[in-house]
């Protein structure tokens, strides 16, 4: 089967997936793409762009593979001659009912924020199918769709819901997992003192401000630990973080986005502890990357993050208040070398590519 996978934001975890599929996939996939940047306008513009250099390919397609950065309506539109009779699936990472906006965003000031989620309602009512990356995804998106549109004044459409969570299915996150193993041989040269790891972005969402208060808690109580603060950084970043480096001081060895693969391998192998605090993430790659290099996750009982967990493994690791997470962090610390026993790649390596799309190749056939 040929297939013509269509990413506009093609950068970070949506490149990741999209290269992924193409080199593990039994079909043959062509990526057409646009570079991963100005996320609103290529959730706008994205559609015109693609559907032209679509009109240039000379091959003939079996199926469309599309993520929820473009408006596959529009898309669809424009190419109806040529894709009226191609089945089509849209791939959710994320979605724009959901996502917790930054109240800085001037599109949340000037009530703007509505449009990029009727781009991902329309997107979803025109494909064949729907993907989501994990159930929780799955269920926040459709159960946000009747508040979102009773908000219409008439013709609110609500029937449409239905027909979306009919075609609707969970397609977890394929991962290049075992990229990480050759880096194994850092896993144990660890210092004496436990190894603190944050992986993440540094921004509003990740909730850094919850995070670095329960290291000071932590540091008060004079409990031994150190930090690693990696992660992709941008020019306005939370100003916890200058704070936290002040305030840590030399506790913290790593302050930095690790920009080569090995660096960021070699870190997730020595560290010891992921505590999460994050308020939003449909999946939580780095959580996922973290557990398979053995770090020890600490996650909030929320979103997607218990489904990165065997059920009886839940009460262990997953906190629901503030103080729940410092104690279960004080208790890390305080026996770290049963922490550091504790094999928690076997919990995710089903996200490797190639036993994930063994078990889901089939829902791409029509």
């Amino acid at each position: 089967m040929k297939i013509l996978l269509l990413e506009p934001f093609f950068t970070g975890s949506h490149a990741a997936w999209a290269e992924g599929f193409a080199q593990y996939s039994s079909h043959k996939v062509q990526l057409l793409t646009l570079p991963g940047r100005y996320w609103k306008w290529r959730m706008y513009g994205a559609a015109v762009t693609l559907a032209e250099k679509m009109g240039a390919l000379p091959t003939k397609f079996d199926l469309l593979l599309a993520s929820d950065m473009l408006d596959l309506s529009t898309f669809l539109a424009l190419t109806r001659q040529q894709t009226a009779e191609i089945p089509t699936v849209i791939y959710f990472h994320e979605n724009q009912l959901t996502y917790p906006w930054s109240p800085s965003d001037a599109d949340v000031k000037l009530q703007r924020d509505n449009h990029y989620s009727f781009i991902n309602y329309t997107s979803a009512l025109a494909a064949d199918r729907v993907f989501f990356n994990s159930h929780y995804h799955q269920n926040s998106f459709l159960d946000a769709l009747s508040t979102f549109l009773q908000a219409f004044p008439d013709h609110k459409n609500l029937s449409t819901i239905k027909a979306i969570e009919a075609k609707s299915k969970v397609w977890h996150l394929g991962m290049d997992l075992q990229k990480f193993d050759i880096y194994q041989h850092f896993t144990h040269q660890k210092k004496t003192t436990p190894l603190i790891l944050w992986n993440h972005r540094w921004e509003y969402d990740k909730c850094p401000e919850l995070f670095f208060k329960a290291l000071f808690q932590l540091a008060e109580q004079g409990l031994a630990f150190e930090v690693a603060i990696l992660g992709e950084r941008f020019k306005q970043s939370p100003g916890i973080f200058l704070e936290a480096k002040k305030r840590l001081g030399s506790r913290i060895v790593q302050f930095a986005y690790a920009s080569e693969f090995s660096e960021y391998a070699k870190w997730l192998w020595q560290a010891d502890i992921l505590p999460v605090t994050s308020v939003q993430d449909f999946f939580g790659g780095s959580i996922v990357q973290a557990m398979y290099c053995n770090t020890y996750p600490i996650l909030p009982n929320r979103l997607a993050y218990p489904e990165h967990l065997p059920n009886n493994q839940h009460k262990t690791h997953l906190y629901n208040t503030f103080d729940e997470l410092v104690e279960k962090l004080a208790h890390c610390l305080k026996n770290i070398e049963k922490i550091r026993a504790t094999p928690t790649q076997q919990w995710v390596k089903h996200y490797n590519w190639q036993e994930n799309l063994g078990k889901h190749n089939k829902l791409l056939f029509f």
